[in-house]
Parts: C-alpha cells; sequence; structure tokens
C-alpha cells in the first residue's frame, strides 16, 4: 500500500510522533497505520528514557470530578512542546492520571517525595514484625527490603499500579505514551479535594 500524505497526517495526529519516524514507520509496515502505530511505539520506548533529562516546561493541567461532585483531582502533565501538548493522546493521558490519583489517592508524587522520618519509622514497624514472626536478623532485613517496595506503591504515585491495567505501574503509562509520542513527559504536581476527608 502507498504511502499517502493522508496516513502520515492520520497517524502523525494519532501519535504526536515526528514526521520522518511517522513516514519510515508506514513504509516499513506497508501503509499499515496499525502496525506503523505498534512499531513506532517499540521504537519510541528505547528513546524515552534518554528523554527524560529534557526539559518539559510545557503541558496541560488533567481533571477529574466524581460524578457525585464530592471528590475532584487535578494534575499537571509536562511535555517539552505545546504541539504535544495538545495532541489527544496526551490529553487522555492526563485524565486518566487524574482518575487514577482520584481512585488511589497517593500521598506522594516520587518516591524521594516522602519524609525519610516516615521511612524510617515504616522500617523500624516492619522489622519489628518480621521478629515478632520470629525471623533471624538477616532475614528479617531482607522481609523488610521486599514490604518497604510495597508501603511506596501504597502511597508514591509513580509506583502505584495503574487502575485500568494493574499489569504496570503510573511511571511506566507515562513511559509509554512519552514513547509513543516521541517526547519527554513528566507528571508534575497534583491535587485531590475530597468533601469529607
Amino acid at each position: 500500500m502507498a504511502v499517502t500524505t493522508e496516513l502520515i497526517k492520520k497517524l502523525r495526529a494519532s501519535t504526536g510522533a515526528g514526521m520522518l519516524d511517522v513516514k519510515k514507520a508506514l513504509d516499513d509496515t506497508n501503509g499499515d497505520l496499525d502496525k506503523a502505530a505498534a512499531l513506532l511505539r517499540e521504537r519510541g520506548i528505547a528513546k524515552a528514557g534518554k528523554k527524560t533529562d529534557r526539559e518539559a516546561s510545557e503541558g496541560v493541567v488533567g481533571t477529574y470530578v466524581h460524578h457525585n461532585g464530592k471528590l475532584a483531582v487535578m494534575v499537571e502533565l509536562n511535555s517539552e512542546t505545546d504541539f504535544v501538548a495538545r495532541n489527544d493522546l496526551f490529553k487522555e493521558l492526563a485524565r486518566n492520571v487524574a482518575m487514577h490519583i482520584a481512585m488511589s489517592n497517593p500521598q506522594y508524587l516520587r518516591r524521594e517525595d516522602v519524609p525519610e522520618d516516615m521511612v524510617e519509622a515504616e522500617k523500624q514497624a516492619l522489622m519489628a514484625q518480621a521478629k515478632e514472626e520470629g525471623k533471624p536478623e538477616n532475614v528479617a532485613q531482607k522481609i523488610v527490603e521486599g514490604r518497604i517496595g510495597k508501603f511506596y506503591s501504597e502511597i508514591v504515585l509513580l509506583e502505584q499500579p495503574y487502575i485500568k491495567d494493574d499489569k504496570k505501574t503510573v511511571d511506566e503509562l507515562v513511559k509509554e505514551v512519552a514513547a509513543t509520542i516521541g517526547e519527554n513527559v513528566q507528571v508534575g504536581r497534583f491535587a485531590r479535594i475530597s468533601i469529607g476527608e
């Protein structure tokens, strides 16, 4: 199938990828839009990790208001360019992250944001629990290391299992979209407001 300008425009609109990347993906898949989009994602995931040090100063504020009007979330989602910030896939990610925050109620964005004294208190509680179970010191230490990961996954947004697909974390979801779009995508601040909490 011939690669037309229309196909290139369509794939660029749905993925936000660059013109040359889109054309090459369409050429490599004989003009098959779905296969080209999948190929762009594959190629992009490898590149996404390299892009995280680039400045992401554009973006959108994603919102979610629960149907009963008693719970609302705002989340800042950043990109490198305003072109990507206007992309439907990017806006959908912002809304999905906001919805995730509404349902999962994370307290912190990143592991580094959790106060050290809180982490230390949790480690001590886990150590005491392991010792109560009769575990030797060296085994108890390994148990604490394993369980502290679960602690982070409960309170840190980027480490939580994504509510729509618990086989991946929110961080992995953001990286997938970054790979598809071809730019650095970062979650900025978030706020969750709930009546009566």
